[in-house]
């Protein structure tokens, strides 16, 4: 889009809301859903049961914000979007910060519509719409031990001394020949390519447009291959559990209604994180993966052995960038946002002040210095587009995923073994049917609950990075 058409953009997205809203906020939709709610019959049907209680939701959460909101909403963050880039490429986050403050004033005002739940917080309305019946405070319960875990890891592996060889990532591969690979990996974990494809964007993402067609992107840097392969692990997670969800297929014809929809982005999350970190940075993997390398890309990995491969893809370096961030050091940038974009809904902080704020957070945390805006607090494009409450669910799909491992290797003994034979069949099918087919048939706490036997705690994503951390660098 030309820069001088964002004035105009932004005017277009505001009316589409606006119309949208009125559509859905018609009283006879509530009237509808009323009289499904007190058919005692219709009720005990558990499917229809469980799509009714997410019309209510969606229906309740819709009318409790004006038309005229929501139409500022749309038009200020198709707004901001423009500014963020232009004062990003510039690294002044001076310029940014009116409109960032009418975000947050605007945002203010939908949490207050929604309404704080009992013995809540403000945040707890934004946190609602993406990880449903989560809480600011469960999530501070979870995060903040798990940050004084990862801050000692971290320390620990800085003195260690040890540093793994990480040049072999560094072979010239050309992209073609890096996506033909990418597409050997989709068909080997059972993507189903006929119901779906892979092409090339600037930013990775997962796209479940229609039963059998879901889209996957990456991008191809020819000096590191494993970012693009671990960015397609990473998207087919999502894009498996898209395949996995009722409506594709579906005999009962569920497309369109609330259960053939994932349950939460922190499930959503959980499922790409699990291929790209916890199967695509095992040992097991580079053992069936490594030797198949010759066939695409020659020699270039010829001194290369799985357990080479294994510990340079699990270094631990803080860093200034969230999405090129390691594993080990990962949770702690969405713990910094966290925190911020909470002070800033709460207002116990001002929007000018964030700089400060970030940057004091990166030394503490990570103990690195921020050099300029652009690659401290303007380097994300969440806040501009209204997404507050969105950070959280990126940890929360890795504590998800860590614990679904758990389960997963008790109850599939010879998964290891599967895995370094390039057999992902079994797994993939136990995802599908203890989770994907599930859709929103069970809130993200209660499934973590009936899969695990337990709630979620940061115990099994520290037991798994420290397992890795005493692999690779013996602390």
């Amino acid at each position: 889009m030309p820069p001088a058409a964002g004035a105009f953009r932004a005017e277009q997205l505001g009316l589409l809301a606006e119309l949208h809203h009125k559509q859905a906020t018609e009283p006879k939709i509530g009237e509808l859903i009323a009289a499904c709610e007190s058919d005692a019959g219709l009720m005990a049907d558990e499917t229809i049961a469980t799509n009714v209680r997410e019309f209510r939701r969606d229906y309740d959460r819709l009318t409790k914000l004006p038309t005229s909101l929501v139409t500022a909403l749309a038009t200020t963050t198709s707004q901001a979007q423009e500014v963020w880039k232009d004062a990003r490429q510039k690294s002044d986050f001076a310029s940014f910060v009116p409109m960032l403050e009418k975000v947050f004033e605007l945002t203010r005002q939908k949490a207050a519509c929604y309404g704080v739940p009992a013995g809540g917080e403000i945040y707890d309305a934004l946190l609602d719409e993406y990880e449903p019946g989560a809480t600011a405070r469960e999530i501070e319960q979870v995060f903040s031990p798990l940050r004084g875990r990862l801050a000692a890891l971290i320390q620990r592996v800085s003195a260690s001394g040890r540093e793994p060889d990480t040049s072999l990532l560094s072979a010239a591969i050309p992209a073609d020949k890096q996506h033909a690979f990418g597409q050997m990996i989709l068909k080997a974990i059972t993507f189903d390519l006929d119901a779906g494809r892979l092409d090339v964007t600037t930013h990775p993402f997962c796209s479940g447009l229609a039963p059998g067609d879901t889209r996957l992107t990456t991008r191809y840097r020819d000096e590191k291959f494993t970012d693009a392969l671990y960015g397609t692990l990473h998207e087919a997670g999502h894009g498996l559990y898209e395949q996995g969800l009722p409506k594709a297929g579906s005999p009962e014809g569920l497309f369109g209604q609330p259960l053939s929809e994932a349950i939460s982005l922190g499930i959503h999350e959980s499922q790409s994180r699990m291929w790209e970190n916890l199967v695509g940075r095992s040992r097991e993997f580079w053992s069936w993966a490594l030797p198949l390398t010759t066939q695409y890309f020659g020699g270039a990995l010829s001194k290369a052995t799985p357990d080479t491969m294994y510990r340079a893809v699990n270094t631990v370096k803080p860093s200034l960038i969230r999405v090129e961030a390691d594993e080990g050091t990962y949770n702690m940038h969405v713990m910094v946002r966290f925190e911020l974009e909470r002070a800033l809904l709460s207002g116990s902080m001002n929007v000018r002040d964030l700089p400060r704020e970030w940057n004091r957070r990166y030394k503490d945390y990570l103990g690195v210095d921020v050099p300029d805006d652009r690659r401290g607090c303007l380097q994300d494009v969440h806040w501009s587009f209204g997404l507050i409450g969105y950070f959280p669910t990126y940890t929360l799909g890795n504590l998800y995923a860590a614990q679904f491992w758990e389960t997963i290797r008790q109850e599939i003994p010879s998964l290891s073994d599967q895995i370094g034979r390039g057999q992902f069949g079994e797994l993939r099918e136990w995802l599908r049917q203890k989770i994907h087919r599930h859709g929103k048939r069970y809130r993200a706490a209660e499934l973590c609950q009936r899969i695990t036997g337990k709630p979620l705690t940061h115990d099994a994503l520290l037991r798994h990075l420290e397992g890795r951390a005493k692999d690779v660098y013996g602390v």
